[in-house]
């Protein structure tokens, strides 16, 4: 899948992680929900790592649904890293909060950025958007979870910036 020998690193943001828990009545969902899902399975066996952080786990621990937020936070014990929110991260999300990134999702990009992360993945349409503007302004790829691995399983993996 990669020519590089090194693990992708993937960072999931909270969308991502709720998309299995939405009703799959629509196939936008249903298509996302299952490549989190295989995402997930590949992080699990090793093959990718799985990058979170602080911002995840706080997001996460607001999750009113009791079921959803205790499955989440089993798969974050399984994360290869958590990335902590520091004064680089910080800053870095105030940069990104300059570009029009809302808070959070600039803590999350911040914090993805700070654990090298390859690709940011999310189901938020806005977030996807913005970063589409930006591109050379973020220093990680940020894609819908289908979009990605559809692409990635078909060969087409880019390992790097260019």
């Amino acid at each position: 899948m990669q020519a590089d020998s090194r693990p992708l690193k993937i960072y999931l943001d909270t969308c991502c992680l709720s998309r299995l828990f939405d009703p799959l009545t629509q196939a936008r969902v249903r298509q996302e929900a299952e490549a989190v899902n295989r995402i997930l399975t590949y992080c699990f066996s090793g093959h990718w790592y799985w990058i979170a952080s602080d911002v995840l786990l706080n997001e996460v621990n607001r999750t009113p649904d009791l079921e959803e937020r205790t499955q989440i936070k089993t798969w974050l014990t399984f994360a290869y890293q958590t990335v902590h929110i520091g004064v680089g991260e910080i800053s870095r999300g105030i940069q990104l909060e300059a570009l029009g990134f809302k808070g959070r999702d600039a803590l999350h990009l911040a914090c993805a950025e700070s654990g090298e992360v390859n690709f940011f993945l999310t189901t938020d349409d806005r977030l996807l958007s913005r970063a589409k503007r930006y591109p050379n302004r973020l220093h990680i790829h940020v894609e819908n979870p289908y979009t990605w691995l559809r692409e990635t399983e078909n060969g087409h993996l880019r390992n790097d910036r260019s």
